[in-house]
């Protein structure tokens, strides 16, 4: 087996200083504030002291509660009408009072002040929206243009305003009986509302007025005692310090030396750049020799790095409702389960350090992660994805509701995160159809796409069933022997399904030149030489490239065609060739022009494919002959060199080894002979 070496070349090391750079320049630059702490645990850290002045900020539940108080009650808006004015006045200039006519002055005197203040309808309930309560300490009035909020009680009621001018009539001594003067002239009747309910305009102050409560609750100056070391931290207290984080964190910024605060951020950067490099070094480090999945695992990193940060930018409470786990999807749809977690692990690094709540985040969508990787592989195709969406909500409910319970409260108070939890649930589904771009534009292979080429029904393996039916059989007993094989030392199993049934379909372009395709008469290689068998045998590898390509087959199916032989020779027709005298240092032609398998997928499909054939010429199918005829052919492969640039280990050899041997024992075990039925 090869020593593991990394291609230490700038392919290998020029993306991840990219990464680094872009890394670097994209970390926020502000203060943090380095403290954790929680309401009922004591305060572990040095006494805190207000170093500036910062609004104490209102929790969610008092904002709720003063929206509440603000919801049930209604401030009414009333419009000063001038034309009321103007016509009720109109009409007592114009009244005879007779004897009692000198004193129209005092009349019109008064009912000038009283619609000066103005004049409302006598109850409230006919301007009320349904469902509210009057607020009867305050009104709003708008005259010329502006409006004001007054007492109720600078105002009158039609009542009251009556009550008023008889008053001042009784006091400016009018020479006659107030109240009959103001009955038998209708003064009484004149007194209308001045002062227009303006219902629309009511309904719209009153949204604002609950929708636009203040966010504060006094200021905390520069010097004032916060928290003390040792104290327990009440709910008071973590007002106090929620208040200072959110000022700090917003609006104080750095300020310190800039050079300090890039090289933070190299430093982190740095960090996270070596821990990726390194999770890819002990999980896959092939993995640095294929350019493009290289990048785009670094471009997923980057992806997640980016929203979580341009997200906190933009609301943090967003953050809920971004779906992380969608990185979980986009690396499960290409790699195995040893390479997704890790990768994924780190790529919500960035959640934890830079948001806030980092940790609850953090936590929260790392096992709505794993979950979600565990469930792609059973419900990845159709509306089985909405299956994973709402085991996925489920989970990252249950976490938050966790972390609720660990601050005290004793239930959900805050249902608007719960929608976002279930929007970012349902996003994955929306997204992912994006693998298929990714898949396009970094030309990688899904999961989804190798299971569509293993599909029987395609074009091609249709046209490899009509032309060539002993080959496609011969590719379907690879296909499951391989499959076996593959599971038992954690292969990629969809890659070796796909590599067995597409690996000999150049057979088909000239089939009656493999045994498995011979029909009765004339055999094909009857009358031809050993080179010129050797020729034609060989020359189903490049058949089988062509046709791949015509076909648009990716490049790790098309591997297989030209590594399932190798470099290793047509061993009929060349042993044939020296027995008959053939010159050893002219064997050229009897020797396959292909690559040595470099992946474990491959040497599964190599050893199939050459013990499948084999095993239909044996005569004893005892397990010992099989197990003989398995290790013969591996020999003969590791002798041939076959296996020297390939990552397989001795270990996952022998496993492949004995589950190979075990299949074929099931698959030609011995028979039960049927005695004759005897004539009577």
């Amino acid at each position: 087996m090869p020593e593991i070496r990394i291609n230490h070349s700038y392919r290998v090391y020029l993306p991840l200083a990219i990464l680094f750079v872009i890394l670097t320049v994209i970390f926020p630059r502000m203060g943090k504030f380095n403290y954790d702490y929680r309401k009922g645990s004591p305060w572990m850290y040095e006494t805190l002291i207000a170093q500036f002045d910062f609004p104490i900020l209102k929790t969610d539940a008092q904002i709720q509660a003063e929206k509440g108080a603000l919801g049930s009650s209604v401030i009414p808006y009333f419009r000063y009408s001038e034309a009321v004015v103007h016509d009720r006045i109109g009409i007592v200039e114009k009244l005879d009072l007779k004897r009692c006519n000198a004193f129209k002055p005092e009349i019109l005197n008064a009912f000038g002040r009283i619609y000066e203040s103005g004049i409302i309808s006598e109850t409230g309930t006919d301007y009320l929206p349904e469902g509210k309560t009057l607020d009867g300490n305050v009104i709003f009035v708008q005259k010329d243009r502006r409006a004001k909020k007054i007492p109720s009680s600078e105002v009158y009621t039609v009542r009251e305003a009556r009550d008023f001018l008889l008053l001042f009539l009784t006091d400016a001594d009018v020479g006659c009986n107030a109240d009959s003067l103001c009955r038998a002239a209708g003064l009484y009747d004149l007194l209308e509302p001045n002062l227009l309910f303006d219902r629309q305009t009511t309904e719209l102050v009153h949204d604002e007025s609950v929708n636009y409560v203040s966010p504060t609750a006094g200021v905390v100056n520069a010097g004032q005692l916060i928290v003390s070391n040792g104290e327990i931290i009440t709910a008071e207290i973590e007002q106090l310090l929620d208040s200072y984080k959110a000022e700090y964190e917003d609006s104080l910024g750095y300020n310190g030396p800039t050079v300090w605060l890039w090289l933070g951020n190299m430093l982190i950067a740095l960090g996270l750049v070596t821990v990726l490099y390194f999770a890819l070094y002990f999980t896959n480090y092939r993995i640095y020799g294929q350019s493009n999945t290289y990048i785009y695992l670094l471009v997923i990193f980057l992806l997640a790095t980016v929203l979580a940060i341009a997200v906190e930018k933009v609301d943090p409470e967003l953050l809920y409702m971004t779906p992380f786990t969608l990185i979980a999807l986009y690396l499960v749809a290409f790699f195995k389960k040893r390479v997704v977690l890790p990768v994924y692990t780190i790529s919500l690094l960035p959640l934890l350090i830079f948001t806030h709540n980092g940790v609850e985040l953090f936590v929260m969508y790392l096992i709505a992660g794993v979950v979600t990787i565990f469930l792609a592989e059973i419900y990845n195709r159709g509306w089985k994805q909405f299956i994973t969406a709402i085991a996925v909500f489920f989970i990252l409910l249950t976490v938050y509701f966790a972390f609720r319970l660990i601050d005290g409260i004793s239930g959900f108070n805050d249902y608007r995160i719960i929608l976002y939890l279930f929007i970012g649930s349902f996003l994955s589904v929306a997204g992912y159809p994006l693998i298929y771009l990714f898949e396009r534009l970094f030309m990688l292979v899904s999961n989804t796409r190798l299971t569509e080429l293993t599909d029987t029904n395609n074009r091609l393996l249709r046209d490899l069933a009509h032309k060539a039916p002993g080959t496609f059989q011969h590719s379907l007993q690879v296909m499951n022997l391989a499959d076996a094989a593959a599971r038992s030392i954690d292969a990629n199993v969809l890659l070796v399904r796909a590599g067995a049934l597409y690996h000999d379909i150049g057979k088909m372009m000239n089939p009656q030149c493999f045994i498995e395709n011979e029909t009765l008469g004339a055999r094909y290689h009857d009358g031809l030489s050993p080179r010129e068998s050797a020729i034609e045998i060989i020359k189903h590898v490049p058949d089988g490239m062509a046709l791949a390509d015509r076909f648009k087959l990716p490049d790790v199916v098309k591997e297989f065609i030209v590594t399932h032989h190798g470099t290793t020779c047509t061993a009929y027709f060349y042993n044939k060739y020296i027995n008959e005298g053939g010159d050893r240092n002219d064997a050229e032609d009897f020797f396959y022009k292909g690559k040595k398998p470099t992946t474990k997928e491959q040497i599964i499909i190599m050893l199939c494919d050459t013990l499948e054939a084999a095993s239909r010429s044996l005569k004893d199918y005892s397990a010992k002959a099989m197990s003989d005829l398995v290790e013969r052919i591996v020999k003969s492969k590791m002798s041939d060199g076959q296996f020297e640039d390939a990552d397989i280990s001795l270990k996952e050899l022998n496993i492949v080894k004995n589950v190979l041997k075990s299949y074929l024992q099931q698959v030609y075990h011995a028979r039960i002979v049927y005695p004759r039925r005897m004539k009577s």
